[in-house]
């Protein structure tokens, strides 16, 4: 179900709705449409809105069970880890303040809030993290490389000296061979510990995260070590809601749809740093809260 307002707008948009929704009052639109009908019809209105006013609300299977767009300019929808909330735009320009003390204390009231929810938008420092093992299994394949990027760009790359077979299909699509972790590997408890020091207390970020947090966290308990209590951020599921038709969500998919290049895909360094600039994307697109 989908439930449509309009204020000022085109006559002939009105008509254009009429054909999918019902107009139950003035500029308020309800219908039950399919989710590429939908997303249609928002653009067929954003194309023809003129100066005027629209705000769209729908149905979604996440926690808070609707979403909403719009587009006046005083209001931005905000996204905090899946939910929506609604972010009022303040034009000093247009507020005409008065030279009582009571006007004054409220203004610098005002002036305090506004500051407070600049900083908790204001995208801060962060860690995306990626790895890559010997094979999809949590109860057996293990962690061949660890790679992490600080949100000021200081980098973190180490390979694990495992002794385990690598498939040839890992080999091929990571460049990992069991020479190189013999060559260049350090100890699994050595890289953890480095990586705990290298993030510190700081938020993590990564893609389809759940994934690389299990095996990180499986080691870390194996070496006797905490697990990851860093607050954590996966940009798939984000990415899944605000890109309905995508072919796939395949990392190298999504970082092509952002412009974003990623020199050496299914190399831990490398997808990390691609998910940084990817987290960066999300954060100026949709203002993503980490």
């Amino acid at each position: 179900m989908i439930v449509i307002t309009l204020s000022k707008i085109p006559p002939a948009l009105r008509g254009d709705l009429t054909r999918w929704c019902q107009e139950i009052q003035t500029g308020i639109y309800v219908g039950e449409v399919s989710a590429r009908v939908r997303d249609q019809l928002w653009e067929r209105i954003l194309d023809n809105i003129g100066n005027g006013e629209a705000t769209l609300v729908y149905n979604t299977n996440t926690e808070q069970g609707y979403a909403f767009r719009t587009t006046r300019k005083s209001r931005r929808v905000i996204d905090l880890d899946g939910m929506l909330f609604v972010k009022y735009i303040v034009n000093e320009s247009t507020v005409v303040h008065g030279f009582s003390k009571a006007s004054k204390y409220h203004k610098s009231k005002n002036a305090g809030r506004i500051r407070v929810l600049h900083r908790q938008l204001k995208p801060e420092q962060f860690v995306t993290v990626d790895i890559e093992t010997s094979g999809l299994d949590l109860g057996k394949d293990l962690i061949l490389s660890i790679g992490a990027v600080r949100f000021d760009g200081r980098e973190f790359y180490r390979l694990i000296n495992q002794k385990v077979d690598i498939p040839e299909q890992i080999t091929n699509l990571t460049g990992i061979t069991a020479t190189m972790l013999d060559k260049e590997g350090i100890p699994l408890i050595n890289a953890l510990e480095e990586l705990k020091t290298f993030i510190g207390t700081m938020p993590l970020v990564g893609y389809n995260f759940r994934f690389d947090v299990a095996f990180l966290d499986r080691e870390l308990k194996k070496c006797g070590m905490e697990g990851l209590n860093n607050r954590k951020k996966d940009l798939l599921p984000v990415v899944k809601r605000k890109d309905r038709f995508l072919d796939n969500y395949k990392l190298e998919t999504v970082t092509a749809k952002y412009g974003i290049e990623n020199e050496h895909p299914h190399n831990a360094l490398s997808d990390a740093r691609a998910t940084k600039e990817l987290a960066i994307k999300l954060i100026k697109i949709y203002d993503l809260v980490i």
